[in-house]
């Protein structure tokens, strides 16, 4: 019974190195610590890393911007100071209004 199954399948499923490739295939694809999924899983975290990185290195670039531009002139410092920081001359007084929600 088994013989007659054995014979009807194609000859190059019959060859033993065939049948060796293929489980050597599935097996790299879907039981192997590196398989596809894992290795489509990581290509997408890669993609998102790069995404955020590209993001991050321009937010750098606009905050070193602000930083030269508030150490060079110092009306635009005290503005950041005052608005940021809520900070004041001695003379002065502060009122923040907060909105209700």
């Amino acid at each position: 019974m088994l013989k007659a199954y054995w014979e009807r399948l194609p000859r190059f499923i019959r060859n033993k190195y065939m049948v060796t490739l293929i489980v050597f295939a599935v097996w790299m694809m879907f039981f192997d610590q590196h398989n596809m999924i894992n290795q489509i899983e990581l290509r997408a975290e890669l993609y998102q890393l790069e995404s955020d990185k590209e993001y991050y290195q321009a937010e750098i670039e606009q905050i070193r911007e602000d930083l030269d531009e508030l150490l060079s002139d110092d009306a635009k410092l005290e503005k950041f100071a005052r608005e940021k920081y809520f900070m004041k001359r001695a003379n002065e007084e502060i009122f923040v209004f907060v909105p209700e929600d």
